[in-house]
């Protein structure tokens, strides 16, 4: 029988609307403290969380999130940090190496402790009724939030989202079989055929066809290359990291 945690997180929806009420402080509370409950590597906790409910805050970000308007709708936006700044400086104040850190490998960690506690903090959020919605943006301008949140040398913001109580309902993005996504033993490649078939659906889903007609394109393959996600854009942003990931010592 399923208990009313995974029902919730099946009927999980991306809310870009949110109420004026406020989170209340016990609620976020449960929410932080999930999300720094979850797995992580060696239990070091390579991460942070930076709680931004201030809206004059809100509205100085608002450029780097493209000015979305859930930039500053929000009552809560949580930013999660792959952070090895503060395990350096333990190491520092306990006579340990703090050069064994400055490299991929370890940013790796940080980026994996960071996403588990945001999706705990997301499931967390969803099984108190309020609503939820990932901004992508804050990989686009690292380099700015970094400023912004005056963030120290081996720390990237990776994730944020904004929290709040929803103000629609919008209908449950559709998503790909389980048998496009989960393998057994090994990895089994897929043929033209599979393809077409795991696709399928998705490609005759009402909201597919008003991506064709929005972008006069025949199908989302070429929606994404062409107009979400291009090449060029792409390219100019992974530069943009990589300046990042050398600036704050995580790249040679």
């Amino acid at each position: 029988m399923m208990n009313t945690t995974l029902k919730t997180m099946l009927q999980h929806r991306s809310i870009r609307k949110f109420t004026p009420e406020e989170i209340d402080e016990q609620s976020l509370d449960f929410i932080l403290k999930a999300a720094c409950n979850g797995s992580t590597m060696g239990n070091m906790q390579l991460y942070s969380i930076i709680v931004t409910k201030d809206k004059e805050k809100m509205q100085e970000m608002a450029p780097f999130h493209f000015n979305q308007p859930i930039a500053t709708n929000a009552p809560v936006i949580l930013t999660f940090v792959a952070d090895f700044n503060r395990f350096n400086l333990y190491c520092k104040y306990r006579d340990a190496a703090t050069d064994a850190y400055s490299n991929l490998q370890s940013y790796h960690w940080a980026v994996i402790d960071a996403i588990i506690a945001a999706q705990n903090a997301c499931v967390a959020a969803e099984s108190l009724g309020l609503g939820i919605c990932w901004l992508g943006t804050i990989t686009y301008n690292a380099d700015k939030f970094i400023e912004a949140f005056r963030l120290p040398k081996h720390t990237v913001p990776v994730a944020c989202i904004a929290f709040g109580h929803p103000d629609e309902k919008p209908e449950l993005t559709d998503k790909l079989p389980l048998e496009a996504l989960v393998h057994y033993e090994t990895y089994n490649d897929y043929t033209r055929e599979s393809i077409d078939w795991l696709y399928a659906d998705k490609e005759a889903h009402e909201n597919t066809f008003r991506l064709f007609a929005e972008n006069n394109l025949p199908n989302l393959a070429r929606i994404f290359t062409e107009r979400r996600y291009k090449k060029t854009d792409n390219e100019h942003f992974a530069k943009v990291l990589e300046k990042v990931m050398k600036a704050q010592e995580f790249l040679k």
